[in-house]
């Protein structure tokens, strides 16, 4: 079972989110769990920093507000916002979709993987439609998805489902700390370049494997006024050659690594 004494923050990046943040839903977390959350305003223009600010009087020790006053992107806010999360010295640090199409209560269930996997650094939720799971999901997004999985599997070498779920969780270590310690090259796949990263510090995609783990989500829904539209799967994969020109190196030599232990074995 997770330690309860641990401390907890979760990134959430807005961008006018105004008429979709469930503020009652986040509110009534925060009254059955001393979870931390770092509210990231990315330049919004409507009413999301009020909103945000209300949040953050009405509960002081678990909410923290970042403005920033032009948009920077998703992935740059999350990293500004880990890294303020790092500061306040806490023990897991991740980040969720502003629309909890992943419900709050799968914190839980990844720190869950967390205490049973002690040397797991990373738990990422996976959106799979299996029997006892609610995953509510266009058909076009679905399989759009796995094109872009299945290229980001041939990048990385790694097999993984899901690489764009909004709702990811890391243990904090110096390691996990360095991921984010500098501007990610990619505006929309930051979640495939963290891996890159990850895979370039320790210089192995077998130790990346047994370091990260999808979750299957019990329940995912897609809310109705999501700003990732079918045109951005294009910029992703423009992102995509990005990661790979930047990271090629790192990426080259984790795949000679993998191939000489595949031979030896």
């Amino acid at each position: 079972m997770p330690d309860n004494n641990l401390r907890v923050a979760i990134v959430v990046p807005c961008y006018n989110e105004s008429s979709r943040l469930p503020v009652a839903r986040f509110e009534q977390y925060m009254e059955s769990t001393a979870t931390e959350f770092v509210f990231v305003d990315d330049g919004s223009t409507d009413k999301t920093i009020e909103i945000l600010k209300k949040m953050e009087l009405a509960h002081p020790d678990q909410v923290v507000v970042v403005s920033y006053s032009r948009n920077m992107g998703k992935g740059e806010a999350v990293r500004r916002g880990i890294n303020v999360a790092f500061a306040r010295g806490v023990d897991y640090v991740g980040f969720w979709d502003a629309d909890l199409a992943t419900p709050l209560e799968a914190i839980g269930d990844f720190l869950a993987e967390f205490a049973t996997r002690r040397d797991c650094l990373m738990v990422f939720g996976a959106r799979v439609q299996l029997l006892g799971r609610e995953i509510d999901r266009s058909v076009l997004r679905h399989y759009l998805g796995r094109v872009f999985a299945t290229f980001a599997s041939l990048v990385l070498r790694l097999p993984i489902y899901d690489t764009q779920c909004g709702a990811k969780l890391f243990r904090v270590t110096p390691v996990t700390v360095s991921l984010f310690a500098t501007p990610f090259c990619s505006r929309w796949t930051f979640d495939v370049e963290i891996i890159a990263r990850y895979i370039q510090r320790v210089g192995s995609v077998t130790t990346a494997a047994s370091q990260i783990i999808e979750f299957p989500l019990y329940i995912w829904k897609d809310v109705a006024g999501s700003k990732v539209k079918p045109r951005h799967f294009l910029i992703a994969l423009f992102d995509m050659c990005r990661i790979c020109f930047v990271y090629r190196r790192s990426l080259s030599f984790s795949r000679s690594v993998g191939s000489r232990r595949e031979t030896r074995s």
